[in-house]
Formats: C-alpha cells, structure tokens, sequence
C-alpha cells in the first residue's frame, strides 16, 4: 500500500498540489498536517508512519515536507527501514525501494553524520577554546570568593546561626553550603 503525507506550515496554504501529486502517484491513504517543520509533535505524521505496515511504501511530495532537518530525515527514513517500509520523494525522485534510491538515501545519511561530527569537533574546540581563556561555561556562581570568605568568617563565631548568614546573603541553606565545602581559594 502506498501511503502519503502532505504538510503546509500555515493554514493560509493549502495542500492541493501535494494532495492532487500524492493520489496521482497510488496513495491510497493521504495523512496531513497543518504545522510548522520545526515541531516535533505533528500527528498526521505520526499516524502515517504508525500506519505504514511491511512492505508499504510512505510518500512525500517534497523532501521537506517530511524532515525538518537532514539528521530528522534519515533517523526518519531508517526507522521506516527498519521495518521494511519503503519511502519516496515524488519531486527528488528518491524512492528506497530501488537500489538507485537506497545509494541516494546512503549518500545523504553518510552527509547527515559528517555534520554532526563537523559540528560535534567545532563545539569541543570552541570550548577548549574558552576554557584556555578562563570560561568554564555554566552558569555563574550564586557567592563570589568574598562573600564565601566573609561567611566562613561569620560561621567561625559559635553565636552565628546558619539562617542569619543566609539571609545576609540571601542564599539558601543549600547553595551556602555548597559553596562552603568547596576548597577555600580565597586569598581575603
């Protein structure tokens, strides 16, 4: 069975033309979503590839339409795969059930990988980079080296409950005493 997906991003477009293409090429189960690429949760979509059995084959008009980004496509098309489901792009002419449309969909996850190492090996130097400038990263600590300095100092007198240095502070008790069992750097 030939099992289609039609997408527009807006509800100001209409799907007609991915309609019309979609029953030309055999579908005979159209799905459709009235969403933007970038979400995650698109029910027709869902529906369609949950409804695709062994040996159906899921059609798009467009590439694009199915993915919203090359990684989003291949992870797509090989959970398809893997259950033997067939896929095609009727404006591509990429379908997986034709050794020339296996190389096709090969070629672009082989693509898809190289990014992300690409952007995996620019990430890691961008923050050794920063690091050997004295960016750790995260978010900034809550107690400057002073202000711990200045608590142990007030928690050495006996009388000093740890509620009022807190509230001098104006910390909790745990991101207090998180700060004082670290080692003391400070040079105050």
């Amino acid at each position: 069975m030939r099992i289609g997906y039609a997408r527009v991003s807006t509800a100001d477009q209409n799907m007609h033309l991915q309609q019309d293409a979609l029953e030309k090429a055999g579908c005979e189960r159209v799905f459709h979503d009235t969403a933007s690429g970038t979400k995650d949760d698109r029910s027709g979509l869902s529906e369609a590839l949950a409804y695709a059995r062994q040996g159906d084959t899921v059609v798009v008009w467009k590439l694009d339409r199915l993915g919203r980004s090359l990684k989003h496509l291949v992870d797509t098309v090989s959970g398809l795969h893997s259950r033997n489901v067939g896929f095609q792009s009727l404006q591509e002419q990429i379908d997986t059930t034709t050794s020339g449309g296996k190389l096709i969909f090969h070629v672009f996850a082989a693509l898809a990988e190289f990014e992300r190492d690409l952007i995996r090996e620019r990430t890691s130097a961008g923050l050794a980079a920063a690091r050997s400038r004295g960016r750790n990263g995260g978010r900034p600590a809550k107690l400057t080296e002073r202000q711990i300095a200045m608590a142990r100092r007030l928690l050495s007198d006996p009388v000093t409950r740890i509620d009022d240095v807190c509230r001098t502070l104006r910390v909790s008790r745990s991101t207090l005493y998180r700060h004082l069992h670290q080692p003391n750097t400070s040079t105050l």
